[in-house]
């Protein structure tokens, strides 16, 4: 892989926050950023040199992007695939496209995680109510479907627990593939963020605890609550997943954890919303080490505080993300969007300390209250 030396362009496909804060990382290091978003002010934009506006899927934007870019990454998974080839074949995409496509499909990542040997909850495809009907029959109840592709933050997603549930969700099935998975009463559940280069090498962030409401990640918290063994299946199959789908830079792969045994959840092939306590908690961010391995330059090791916790802030607490610029224990981050809806992320705060409960007496009071 050629090393993309400070000085470079590296071109960014979305301009959302994870491409904010991976050009700022960029910046501090002496890069420089063409963001590709079809936003005029997106969060990216804000801070890149270079705005393509363009849509996702706009192979003219693309190629635009291509010409001032030595490198391209990407911010989220839903990129078109015509797109991803295109800087793949131009050489350009070091994370090459098979970790996106595959990402970009729930049933594509169980059959990636059970091709690398990882334990994964019962599934079934479906595309009809009569699949629907023996999938339900086969896994049993309680279980969740979802859409196979395009879902986030909850969205897309029914929990079945009564024959009620279970129509209800059957008349919303429409064009598509959707997986019915069974359900699992976790312990926790968990997140291993790392970052490989393209030689194979792995460098592992903390394993992270993370809490949900209402489907969408509340907070994150290092160390994770789990034990050691635990821990060391975790990287041990979050690894072969890696191998199997020749990652190249910073990747999050999310895990279930009950009674000792450990489950796939799902993955995201870049940065990830439970590894933005790298920023302030670790020696070197997972956004710094992202672009580290794009540019084929060395990871950094990884040294971390006792603990941290993030606590995303969403629209309904935008006027808390202020407030709490007066503690002297939480680093706030706001992310430049300009419309405020209720459950939209708008920003994070962390707060790092010598342990966990040095972390709880450093909690804003707004929190309580997510």
């Amino acid at each position: 892989m050629n090393v993309i030396e400070p000085g470079g362009t590296i071109g960014i496909l979305g301009g959302g926050q994870l491409g904010r804060m991976m050009a700022t990382a960029a910046k501090h290091m002496g890069y420089r950023i063409a963001v590709l978003d079809p936003a005029a002010d997106c969060p990216a934009a804000q801070v890149a040199d270079i705005h393509v506006k363009g849509e996702y899927d706009d192979l003219g934007a693309a190629g635009e992007l291509g010409l001032h870019s030595d490198v391209v990454t990407y911010e989220f998974e839903n990129v078109d695939e015509r797109v991803s080839q295109f800087f793949e074949n131009e050489g350009k995409l070091p994370q090459g496209t098979l970790p996106l496509a595959v990402s970009q499909n729930r049933g594509k990542e169980k059959e990636f995680a059970e091709k690398a040997g990882i334990r994964v909850p019962a599934y079934r495809l479906v595309e009809t109510g009569k699949e629907f009907d023996r999938a339900v029959t086969d896994i049993g109840l309680p279980a969740v479907m979802k859409t196979a592709s395009g879902g986030y933050d909850g969205k897309g997603q029914y929990l079945l627990r009564s024959q009620e549930d279970c129509s209800s969700a059957r008349e919303d099935i429409g064009d598509g593939e959707y997986i019915v998975e069974k359900w699992i009463d976790i312990d926790k559940e968990v997140s291993q963020v790392f970052t490989r280069d393209s030689a194979g090498y792995i460098s592992f962030f903390p394993v992270a605890e993370n809490v949900h409401k209402d489907q969408v990640l509340f907070t994150t918290t290092v160390p994770a609550s789990i034990s050691d063994n635990e821990t060391r299946e975790i990287r041990k199959r979050t690894q072969a997943l890696a191998e199997e789908l020749g990652v190249v830079g910073t990747f999050a792969v999310e895990w279930f954890v009950r009674g000792g045994d450990v489950y796939f959840n799902e993955m995201a092939p870049r940065p990830h919303n439970s590894g933005h306590y790298t920023i302030e908690a670790c020696s070197v961010s997972q956004f710094e080490q992202h672009i580290r391995a794009i540019c084929g330059l060395p990871l950094l090791p990884v040294h971390t505080f006792p603990a941290a916790k993030m606590i995303n802030v969403l629209g309904r607490h935008r006027d808390a993300l202020f407030q709490s610029l007066e503690s002297e224990q939480v680093h706030v981050h706001d992310y430049g969007k300009h419309e405020s809806r209720p459950q939209r992320k708008m920003g994070h705060v962390t707060i790092i300390g010598s342990s966990p409960d040095d972390i709880k007496l450093g909690e804003p009071a707004w929190s309580k209250s997510w």
